[in-house]
């Protein structure tokens, strides 16, 4: 199965030329694989000392960076390469602060795991969450470099809990450590004989907690919400906006909606915009204009979210009420604030507990989100009790890094 898994990979990554014909995301998978090796041999020395992060997206990507910083002030001797499975993570975070080449990873043919291990020569390899690569981990175990899964999850309905899908094992020798997020994840990895498995927690905690103690002020948001009910709707696709502007064009009150759309091309944003019937104003085109009037603010730029949430009274988190995947709930909850998403996070431990302890909603049509959405803008003390649940729920939950900390310390002293 290994050596059919192998071949097909040869086969896609010779057709994958033609998808970019006809997908602009895959033109980016395309492309930005193209020149990874000399990119790569351009930036990395025989002499660096090179720590490798590994994240499929933004979302893991967010996971690894509590590790990087702290590694960064440990280990400055280090340097660190951060590669991306997919363009809507490497397109966002390919200028970071912390790596000295981010790139895209070379697809898992046996040959590119030898050339990028070859050219990155890392002493250190973290997988964050599930990237699960079977020839770049049998590579890096028969070098035997000490590689450690960040953050991770496990679930039953995985490949490699199945009949067909048990050939992938093997390459889990690679793994000297699994940090895991909950104890279902354990669980999991037991009944598939995974060790040294330790419940670390989701790093993602400890990242949004430090967010409540920066300055999180924006002036243009200040202006716009002034002293009413504001409503944050972060990471939105279609299907969320779509129950969100009815709910906005039949709301009688002077609450105020900012939206933030996954989605920032201008066809998107105008599609978005002519849903809505009330007063809106996009960041793109908010100079010269009295924000105060408007009711809705669209942002139609990246890097903002996390601060705009400090500004919300309720936050609605989108990718839920489809099937695109649930985006962070913990940038909102980090500021105490009751968090409304769709009910589609089977695959978000983090949100189902949240959701346990009643410091988030689902729903999953108009009539569910107009039920709770009026009642935490309309009673006050539900508002609160809500919020404090969320906000005690990240300070409940850190102290995932120091734990893989402490695992790095063991290996580099």
């Amino acid at each position: 199965m290994h050596r059919l898994y192998s071949s097909i990979l040869y086969i896609i990554q010779a057709i994958l030329p033609i998808s970019g014909l006809f997908s602009s995301k895959m033109k980016l998978f395309v492309k930005g694989r193209k020149d990874v090796f000399s990119t790569l041999r351009n930036v990395i020395t025989d002499q660096d000392r090179v720590i490798w992060f590994h994240a499929a997206s933004l979302g893991e990507y967010e996971q690894g960076v509590p590790v990087m910083e702290e590694i960064q002030k440990r280990y400055p001797e280090h340097t660190l390469v951060i590669t991306f499975f997919s363009p809507s993570g490497y397109e966002v975070k390919k200028n970071n602060a912390f790596a000295k080449a981010t790139t895209y990873l070379p697809l898992d043919t046996p040959a590119n795991a030898q050339l990028f291990l070859d050219v990155v020569h890392p002493e250190l390899v973290f997988f964050i969450k599930y990237e699960f690569w079977p020839n770049y981990l049998t590579a890096l175990k028969k070098r035997n470099i000490k590689t450690v899964l960040l953050s991770g999850v496990f679930r039953e309905n995985q490949p490699f809990f199945k009949w067909y899908g048990k050939w992938i094992l093997k390459s889990f020798e690679a793994f000297d450590h699994y940090f895991v997020q909950d104890k279902a994840s354990v669980m999991a990895a037991e009944t598939i004989n995974l060790h040294p498995v330790t419940m670390s927690g989701d790093t993602r905690f400890d990242r949004v907690s430090r967010q409540i103690e920066m300055d999180n002020t924006i002036d243009f948001i200040s202006a716009f919400k002034g002293d009413q009910m504001c409503v944050v709707c972060g990471s939105t696709w279609p299907e969320d906006d779509q129950v969100l502007t009815t709910f906005i064009n039949n709301q009688k009150t002077d609450t105020k909606f900012i939206i933030a759309p996954h989605q920032i091309k201008s066809d998107k944003i105008i599609a978005l915009q002519q849903k809505l019937d009330v007063k809106s104003v996009l960041f793109s085109e908010k100079e010269g204009k009295k924000l105060s009037d408007y009711r809705v603010f669209i942002i139609d730029t990246i890097g903002l979210l996390t601060k705009i949430y400090s500004y919300a009274d309720v936050a609605y988190v989108g990718g839920a009420l489809g099937t695109t995947g649930l985006h962070n709930i913990l940038e909102p909850a980090t500021f105490g604030v009751p968090i409304i998403t769709g009910a589609n996070f089977e695959k978000f431990p983090e949100a189902k507990k949240l959701r346990q302890l009643a410091g988030l909603f689902a729903i999953s049509n108009q009539e569910e989100l107009d039920e709770i959405l009026n009642k935490l803008l309309i009673d006050p003390r539900f508002r609160s009790q809500t919020g404090m649940i969320a906000g005690h729920f990240i300070n409940s939950n850190t102290g995932a890094t120091e734990t893989v900390m402490e695992y790095i310390a063991n290996v580099y002293g």
